[in-house]
């Protein structure tokens, strides 16, 4: 019988499963830290198989924790960071560069450029977004 639901968190700093019975109930739960990469003053990275590895390794403890086989794991919902971007070779499924963070700022001279340019409002009316380096179009 397939009566649990596995609750996967990747967060900014860390990845987090929690699993829950039918009634609602919180099971178990596991968190994983993983490393923030700073290459320059405002940017912030993340190394893509390390966001991988964590989840993974927080969805096996709660599991192993809990003593629920997978096979009784009947949903898994997903959360993530929104914003933060990674960008993956189509052939190979291997990220072309570590995940740029929603907190990092590098495009912030960029958003400038658009918004002097007129931008704005074109972008706004598209997207329903304002031009702030936040946003994951510009990263």
């Amino acid at each position: 019988m397939s009566d649990y639901i596995l609750a996967l968190d990747q967060g900014t700093t860390s990845s987090r499963a929690i699993l829950f019975d039918h009634a609602g109930r919180i099971v178990g739960t596991a968190q994983q830290e993983f490393p923030q990469i700073y290459p320059q003053p405002g940017w912030v990275e993340h190394d893509p198989e390390a966001i991988w590895q964590s989840q993974l390794e927080t969805a096996r403890q709660v599991l192993a924790q809990s003593g629920v086989p997978a096979d009784r794991v009947a949903a898994i919902g997903i959360t993530n960071q929104r914003e933060t971007t990674v960008v993956w070779d189509r052939e190979t499924g291997e990220p072309l560069h570590n995940a740029i963070v929603w907190q990092c700022r590098r495009t912030a001279p960029l958003c400038d450029r658009l918004r002097a340019e007129g931008w704005s409002e074109p972008i706004r009316d598209k997207t329903g977004l304002v031009v702030d380096a936040y946003f994951s179009g510009t990263k």
